[in-house]
Formats: C-alpha cells, sequence, structure tokens
C-alpha cells in the first residue's frame, strides 16, 4: 500500500511521516528540498521533489498512490483532490479547519467547507480531521523572545485550546492505517489557555522570565471585537470564542493530547 505524505517537512508532515514509520509503513512524500526532507525523516521514505502546484509533478508524485494526506495550507488543495481523483486515488485524509463548524462564513471556514465539499464530490473515501489554533503558531514569536524576551499583541485574547501539530499527526496516522472512513473530527488541545499562559510556559521552558505586553491599538481592537475572523490571517483564532476542549485524541490514539507546557518543553530550542 502507497501512502503520499504532502509538507512533509512541516509541523504537522515530520511528525506524521515518523509516526507511520513506527506503525511499520514508510510513505511516499513530497516536498521542495529533498536535502531537507532526507535530514529530517527517517531512512526507507521515498523522497519526490518538486512543486505541487506543477501537473507533471502532481500526476507523477499521485502514481499508484492508496492514501493521501493533503491539508488546508497545501496550496489550492482542491486542484490537489482533483488531480488525486483523475489518478485513481481512493482514500484521502483531510486536513481543514475547525473553523468550519464554528465560523463557517470566515474565509478559512469558507475555505475548508469548500475543500471537503470537493472531497465529498470526488467520491473519495476517507476522513476529514478539524483542528482548532495550533500551539506552533507561537513559533512566530520567536523573534520578540530572542531579541527582548517581550511578546507585544493586541490583547491577551481569549482562552483557546491549542493543539499541538504531533497530536494532529498522530490522529491521521490512525486514520491512513486503520478504518476511520466518513468520520470528521474535531481536534483540540486538552486546555484552553490564553497568550499570557502561552509565554509564561514558554519561559519556563526557556528557563528565562518573559513578559507579555498588550499593544492595545484602538483600531485594531474595534476589528477583534466586530470581526475577529478579518485580522485571524495574522494572529490566528486566539481572538474567537473558543470550540470547547474535545476528547477526540484521547478516543482515537488513547492518550491525552499534549499541553502547550509539554509542547514548549520539546520546542524551546526554536526559541532560543
Amino acid at each position: 500500500m502507497t501512502i503520499l505524505v504532502t509538507g512533509a517537512t512541516g509541523n504537522m508532515g515530520v511528525p506524521l511521516v515518523r509516526e507511520l514509520c513506527r506503525l511499520g509503513r514508510e510513505p511516499r512524500v513530497t516536498t521542495r528540498n529533498a536535502r531537507r526532507a532526507n535530514s529530517l525523516l527517517p531512512e526507507g521514505v521515498e523522497i519526490v521533489e518538486g512543486d505541487l502546484r506543477e501537473p507533471e509533478f502532481l500526476d507523477r508524485a499521485l502514481r499508484g498512490v492508496d492514501k493521501l494526506f493533503l491539508f488546508l495550507e497545501a496550496g489550492d488543495p482542491s486542484r490537489v483532490l482533483r488531480a488525486a481523483g483523475r489518478s485513481g486515488v481512493p482514500y484521502v485524509v483531510l486536513v481543514t479547519s475547525l473553523l468550519a463548524e464554528t465560523r463557517p462564513r470566515s474565509f478559512v471556514g469558507r475555505l475548508a467547507l469548500e475543500t471537503e465539499r470537493v472531497m465529498r464530490e470526488g467520491g473519495f473515501r476517507g476522513t476529514v480531521l478539524r483542528p482548532w489554533e495550533y500551539a506552533s503558531n507561537t513559533f512566530a514569536w520567536a523573534r520578540d523572545i530572542r531579541e527582548d524576551d517581550v511578546v507585544r499583541q493586541p490583547s491577551g485574547g481569549l482562552p483557546s485550546p491549542v493543539i499541538a501539530p504531533e497530536d494532529v499527526a498522530a490522529v491521521a496516522a490512525r486514520a491512513l492505517v486503520e478504518n476511520h472512513d466518513g468520520r470528521t473530527y474535531a481536534l483540540t488541545g486538552p486546555a484552553e489557555v490564553t497568550a499570557g499562559d502561552k509565554v509564561r510556559a514558554l519561559g519556563a521552558a526557556l528557563g528565562r522570565e518573559l513578559s507579555f505586553q498588550e499593544t492595545a491599538d484602538p483600531d485594531l481592537m474595534e476589528k477583534i471585537r466586530t470581526s475577529p475572523e478579518e485580522v485571524a490571517e495574522s494572529f490566528g483564532v486566539c481572538f474567537m470564542e473558543s470550540p470547547g476542549v474535545r476528547s477526540t485524541v484521547r478516543d482515537i490514539t488513547g492518550r491525552p493530547p499534549r499541553s502547550f507546557t509539554e509542547w514548549a518543553e520539546d520546542h524551546a530550542e526554536s526559541f532560543k
């Protein structure tokens, strides 16, 4: 059985490939940088270098594939799905966004629902994963933390059950090797945290005292209050109401999802 993983060198792709290998599968992966993929991924993985936006490369990568892992940020995922249909790929694990449920009229919510519609109408078997905010979004703070130990945001935001990409990958791996056909799973972390909570957790992981500073831009604060989805591209979903903590990661994998504190400890080097 050939499993194709797109985005294999990303925050979700690397742990997914490693988990598939641990489960006895050696997937094919796509990447635009084979040297980087070789440095990050286990031996035995078939690496196909190229750009998914190029039709010839896409057709070559999909040839003979039984199961496809695809996520919303892959760059025109609907086009990839249509190409997968032409190549006869029968099964897809698609990662979209929980905004499809909580904010279906937002840009990301609409894109998620449209991509899911293309998957359904393409006749694929498979599973849809809808994660909430990724813990890895805080990598955007790394420069500020390195320079002056201060994270600046418009406000502390609302409590948000952030999820580690590794936990999305763990569920995706199960969906690729087990039968989860026709299921749609909402994925969150184990607890709701604010921006201030994240900064404190990162400081503890680094052994330094970090501070959180609200910039309190009145125009931006008004936009956050009235149309938080409009600022989501810059600041994520932390200004939107929480979807609540969901038990899906534990239900599927048999273990609890990582807390933000655990994720920060695992990735402290990225903030040094």
